[in-house]
């Protein structure tokens, strides 16, 4: 006689969401489960031709019947439970707060991750919704500065999950899954608007030049890179900390050399180019020891620790644009994947230490955009470093930058 049939394994939710959503279900809180929906992003499946036609309009689909009531359901899924992003269809998304104005018909009834053992199925008459927008009124969302893991379906070690490391402060940051290979972000809309907005990219194309760019680390400004190269050649031949003083006055010195070297001949036009240069690389200067004045301040940057180049701008921004062209269907789930791993050794390669890298990551987005205002382009960032360097469940803390 056979022995008894060993009991399944518990179910490993793939994130806080669903985890919490299981619980509630288990224990019968319902109440609970709405408090958790409210914090949730939930996403409904359209057609790509749906999105297409009309993008920033909505489509809900009625694509399950729920197994016991019988009712129409429109389903809605939490990001842990999405499936891998494939060319059609592609999901929008939504929370909430939003479905109670913009649910279409009072006898669909609401289906969440259905098929899983976190579902459930809800009535959605105009009085439920009524109780859907008190638990929404109470929650906080969108989430931000928030570490968030896929604990399953994610790669939590190795050579994917290091690139995918690579763009956890913008993660944390905006609250999205830090290791979600499979991305899906904002929704396939709101992926392509975010790349024709932000990054004037409209097809496949643009996605490709921008990804090839910022693996290269060519998208950061070259003057930032050579008035950095002058300190770290400076650094490395005379043995450690270079002064202020001295950095300004090789700087110059070299500078003036080059825009000779190049110019067509000599001439006031020339001279004064080449001062207003000089004039810029001074002012850049002042502008990086203050930032790094103020990053070993607030102990982003060790002391007698300066950042040596800011490409890591540059390969963080990559290991993201590899995520949201897959989301725009841009690309694929391979190529996608190749990119994360392509900003990840070339991370290696610059940077000796996750703490290294993200003071380069951050100085660059700060000569980019803060302008010395130490506001939220900052404030952003020094948070989620600072998530990122203490939380247990950090990559930062669990994946090796350099593989020894």
């Amino acid at each position: 006689m056979g022995g008894a049939a060993a009991p399944a394994p518990p179910w490993r939710a793939p994130t806080e969401i669903e985890h919490r959503l299981y619980d509630a279900k288990t224990h019968g809180d319902w109440a609970a489960y709405f408090d958790v929906l409210a914090t949730a992003n939930l996403y409904h499946a359209m057609t790509r031709a749906q999105a297409d036609a009309k993008p920033g309009w909505i489509r809900f689909n009625t694509a399950h019947w729920g197994p016991r009531h019988g009712a129409r359901c429109l389903a809605f899924f939490t990001d842990g439970m999405l499936p891998a992003p494939v060319p059609d269809p592609v999901f929008f998304l939504t929370d909430l707060a939003q479905l109670v104005q913009d649910w279409p018909q009072d006898d669909e009834w609401l289906a969440i991750n259905p098929g899983t053992p976190c579902e459930a199925f809800f009535p959605a008459t105009a009085a439920h919704r009524q109780a859907w927008r008190r638990h929404a009124e109470r929650a906080t969302y969108p989430r931000r500065n928030q570490l968030r893991t896929l604990w399953s379906g994610g790669p939590l070690h190795g050579p994917v999950a290091h690139g995918l490391a690579c763009g956890a402060l913008l993660c944390v940051s905006n609250g999205s899954l830090w290791n979600a290979m499979g991305w899906h972000g904002t929704g396939y809309v709101r992926e392509r608007r975010r790349l024709r907005e932000w990054w004037d990219i409209t097809g496949r194309e643009g996605w490709q030049s921008a990804q090839e760019a910022l693996l290269g680390g060519r998208m950061s400004s070259p003057v930032w890179e050579f008035v950095l190269g002058v300190r770290r050649t400076l650094a490395r031949d005379f043995g450690g900390v270079v002064e202020v003083d001295h950095w300004r006055n090789v700087t110059s010195r070299v500078l003036r050399s080059r825009l000779s070297e190049d110019a067509p001949g000599p001439g006031p036009l020339g001279d004064a180019e080449a001062e207003a240069q000089v004039a810029g690389a001074q002012r850049l200067i002042g502008r990086i020891t203050r930032y790094e004045a103020r990053f070993r301040a607030d102990g982003l940057l060790a002391e007698g620790r300066f950042v040596q180049s800011v490409e890591a701008w540059d390969y963080g921004r990559a290991s993201k644009m590899a995520r949201w062209g897959l989301g725009a269907r841009y690309c694929s789930l391979e190529e996608a994947e190749r990119a994360v791993l392509h900003a990840g050794r070339v991370s290696r390669i610059n940077y000796r230490s996750w703490e290294d890298f993200s003071a380069a990551y951050i100085l660059g987005r700060c000569l980019h955009f803060d302008e010395e205002e130490f506001g939220d382009w900052y404030g952003e960032m020094l948070d989620a470093h600072r998530i990122l360097t203490t939380d247990p469940n950090s990559p930062w803390l669990n994946i090796p930058f350099r593989t020894p």
